[in-house]
């Protein structure tokens, strides 16, 4: 079926990262070909995914060229962007860049792009703004797309930054104990990747927010806490606190206090049963949690 607007590999950007490297895994479950784009070919993490079957090639987001020649013969193309590392209006000109490259390149018919939850709201969040610029400029190229919104990723609470304060005894969030937020697993963003992919006349011209599960911080805390065996509480970080070190994220939540993001999850689950999606509580038993102070 996927035949009647594509033929070739998925190209997956940020294939060695959480999004793309499950999107990848998803993709060759299905027994789809993919071809893995990397700015570094030789890593760990790029030699794994060729072990798996994927074919994975040198792409670099600040280099057009590259970009094109790794897209060429590609069918389909799995697209995401993303400032943290660079800035927005890097962001911006990168994701654009991209998808000017999949058209120049002459064989890809089909994106799915990763974005945000209710960015195509004109939040004023900046880099949700920021994809919206992008999800308008694939809307232009006549090419067939589908728009996949995340929210909030459940990797998120086991990354360097959180892990800081868990060590401590503390889930820090500037979000109010029980305000419930959309937290979605990689996995399930790769996995729903996958089967839009494997199935564009169904997803083609589809903008779909997608969570896992609504759960409030205190409800993430315990999830934490149960699956590491320590004590973990919640703590709301003020918001003058986060503007000190990014307004950016500061902005986003004061947009989820304030305003809210939207997901129909009971909708989405009950549309999209081939997910198995996960449970806060069943991501964070899987994980290896260490918080030994």
């Amino acid at each position: 079926m996927t035949q009647q607007f594509y033929s070739g590999p998925v190209a997956v950007t940020g294939a060695t990262g959480a999004q793309g490297g499950a999107t990848v895994r998803a993709l060759l479950r299905a027994g789809l070909p993919v071809r893995a784009l990397t700015r570094s070919p030789q890593s760990p993490a790029a030699a794994e995914l060729r072990e798996l079957g994927a074919e994975v090639v040198q792409a670099d987001f600040s280099d057009q060229d590259s970009l094109r020649v790794a897209l060429t013969g590609a069918g389909a193309l799995f697209a995401m962007s993303t400032p943290f590392g660079t800035d927005l209006a890097t962001e911006t000109a990168q994701g654009i860049g991209l998808l000017d490259a999949a058209v120049a390149g002459g064989t890809v018919r089909y994106v799915v792009f990763t974005s945000a939850t209710n960015a195509d709201r004109s939040t004023g969040i900046p880099h949700f703004d920021s994809k919206q610029v992008i999800e308008r400029h694939l809307a232009t190229l006549g090419l067939a797309w589908t728009v996949l919104g995340p929210g909030a990723f459940m990797e998120n609470y086991a990354g360097d930054w959180t892990l800081e304060s868990l060590r401590e005894g503390v889930f820090a969030l500037p979000m109010p104990g029980d305000s419930p937020l959309p937290v979605v697993a990689a996995d399930d963003i790769g996995a729903f990747a996958a089967l839009a992919l494997a199935q564009p006349e169904r997803f083609a011209g589809r903008r779909i927010d997608l969570a896992s599960q609504w759960r409030t911080p205190v409800q993430l805390a315990a999830a934490i806490s149960a699956a590491s065996g320590r004590e973990i509480v919640h703590r709301e970080v003020p918001l003058a606190e986060v503007e000190g070190y990014s307004p950016d994220l500061a902005a986003m939540f004061r947009y989820m206090q304030e305003v809210g993001l939207e997901v129909d999850v009971e909708e989405l689950h009950r549309d999209h049963p081939e997910v198995d999606w996960h449970t806060m509580e069943g991501w964070a038993a899987a994980r290896t949690w260490d918080l030994a102070g």
